[in-house]
Parts: C-alpha cells; sequence; structure tokens
C-alpha cells in the first residue's frame, strides 16, 4: 500500500494529534488538513505553524490525499462522508475515527465506497492524549487489514476485528454505555451525597464494595473530564443511544447519559467551573454545581 499524503478532517484536538504524529513517517512526503475553522486564519496559522498544509476546502484536501481521516464530532459523521465521497479519487483510504452507530457507518461506508474509494471504521478505544497515534484502535471493513498493517507500520496500534462494517463501532459504542455512563453516575451521586453533607459516608462504601477503584481520585478525574469534553461525549452518547436502538432495545440509560453530559457542558460552556485549576478535587467541582442549582 503506497499511501504517501495524509489528509485531515477535522482540526481539533485529535486531528492534530493524528496530525503531528505522522507528518514525520517514513513514506509520508506530506499531511494537510481542513476545518470549518480555517475560516479564521488563526486557526490556519496554527495549522501550518505545525507542519500542516491547511487547505481551502474538502475537494482541495481529497484531490491531493491517499488517506483521508475523518475525526470530527459524532454528529458530523454522515455529514463528512457526504461532503468528501464526490472529491475522493478512487482507491483512496477513508479513515472514520468518529465515535458513530453502526448503522451510521455503514450508510457513511456505502457514500465512500460508491465513490470508488476504501471506507474502514474505526472505534477508538480510550482517550486520544495520553497515547497520541499509538492509541488503541479497532477496525472494520473490507480493506481493515490492509489499512491496520500500513498503519502499525508508522507505530500506530490498530487491529482490524471483521470485515463487516458496525462491528468495531458495536464494540466501542457498547462500551462507551459503560465508561461514559460512569462518569455521569459519579457525577449525579458525588453531586447529590455532597449536598446531603454525606459523601464521608458513600464514597468509603464505594472503596468497600470496589476496592479496586480509588473513588476519591478517580471521582475528580471523572468531573474533569466531563467539564472539558462534556459537549463531545453527549454526541458521542446520542450515537450510543442509536447503537442501542438498532439493536432493538429502548435506549433508556444511553439517553439519559447524553442529558447528564449535555448538562455538565451547558454548565461549562456557561462559566460555572471558570477557576478551578486542572488539579481541582471533586468537591470543587460539585460545589459549583450545587451553587449553579441553586441559583436556577
Amino acid at each position: 500500500m503506497d499511501i504517501r499524503q495524509i489528509g485531515l478532517v477535522g482540526y481539533g484536538e485529535v486531528g492534530s494529534i493524528f496530525g503531528a504524529g505522522l507528518k514525520d513517517k517514513p513514506g509520508i512526503q506530506g499531511v494537510s488538513a481542513w476545518d470549518l475553522k480555517f475560516k479564521d486564519a488563526a486557526a490556519r496559522t496554527r495549522a501550518t505553524g505545525n507542519g500542516i498544509a491547511a487547505k481551502e476546502s474538502m475537494a482541495q484536501l481529497c484531490a491531493g490525499a491517499d488517506l483521508v481521516i475523518s475525526a470530527v464530532t459524532a454528529s458530523n459523521t454522515l455529514a463528512v462522508a457526504q461532503e468528501a465521497a464526490p472529491h475522493l479519487r478512487a482507491g483512496t483510504f477513508f479513515l472514520d475515527l468518529n465515535s458513530a452507530s453502526p448503522g451510521t457507518k455503514q450508510q457513511a461506508a456505502a457514500l465512500i465506497d460508491k465513490a470508488g474509494a476504501h471506507y474502514v471504521e474505526a472505534g477508538v478505544m480510550t482517550s486520544v492524549p495520553p497515547y497520541g497515534i499509538k492509541c488503541p484502535m479497532l477496525l472494520g471493513g473490507l480493506k481493515a487489514r490492509a489499512l491496520a498493517e500500513a498503519i502499525n507500520a508508522w507505530g500506530m496500534d490498530a487491529k482490524a476485528v471483521s470485515d463487516r462494517l458496525g462491528v468495531a463501532s458495536a464494540i466501542k459504542m457498547s462500551r462507551s454505555v459503560m465508561i461514559k455512563g460512569l462518569e455521569a453516575l459519579v457525577i449525579e451521586s458525588y453531586a447529590t451525597a455532597r449536598q446531603y453533607g454525606v459523601e464521608e459516608y458513600v464514597i468509603p462504601t464505594l472503596q468497600e464494595t470496589y476496592p479496586g477503584i480509588d473513588w476519591t481520585q478517580q471521582g475528580a478525574y471523572l468531573f474533569s473530564r466531563v467539564v472539558q469534553h462534556g459537549k463531545r461525549r453527549a454526541e458521542e452518547m446520542r450515537e450510543a443511544a442509536n447503537t442501542v436502538r438498532e439493536a432493538g432495545f429502548d435506549p433508556f440509560m444511553a439517553s439519559a447519559i447524553a442529558d447528564k453530559q449535555q448538562f455538565v457542558a451547558d454548565c461549562a460552556r456557561d462559566g460555572v467551573f471558570e477557576g478551578l485549576p486542572k488539579d481541582a478535587r471533586w468537591q470543587d467541582y460539585a460545589d459549583r454545581l450545587i451553587k449553579a442549582s441553586q441559583r436556577a
């Protein structure tokens, strides 16, 4: 497989990390990116300053790319495939990193494959920043094994799990119900306990029941992650709800998790957590939520 030019759709946290990690790999002649934010000159300058060619349109990005990596929010997964498909060259690989349901990925694949390109879905199995391009991911699709072999040669950690589209996403989304659900449960449980003044009783019982988790430290971490990424997590959980629905179940839990993530995201947008340090305790986050609820 001869991949020399990589195009990134989306130059946010994940896109910029992948760009930095891939641009100097052997055989890669260039990495470009396109993002709606590139309408702002400062956003383009940020990309070019990192050695990434900032393109003016999706068409321009796809015209020269051997591998297009879609790294946008879950709600834009299908829209990106729809916009990219008419501009992809035959034989181009399209790697979809987005957290979307199997059904959404299958719709995106139909568009890309019809254009003569090769769609590969990815289920990114943990947070990207600590791992960079070595973040574990599961790949699915007819060309998943071939692409996994190629990108693993760059130091990535990709495992092809199925030739069938939707399997990798089903794994990712099923896991997300649990992981993002734990975040939502901790926030609701801890803030409620804090309001009643019973956290000194609640936390030790959790520690006793599940001693392998440091519930105080983990609580602070989970609060911070949702405060920072709640909007993106809410979108992912809406896709998780779609995944549950596609499986034939009512997504009671996934939908509630999405609502809780969105609630915290809205609080963050409104400045509820403004000024809290990176090492803030879970109690600090909970106190801000309690004050916000009292003002409402």
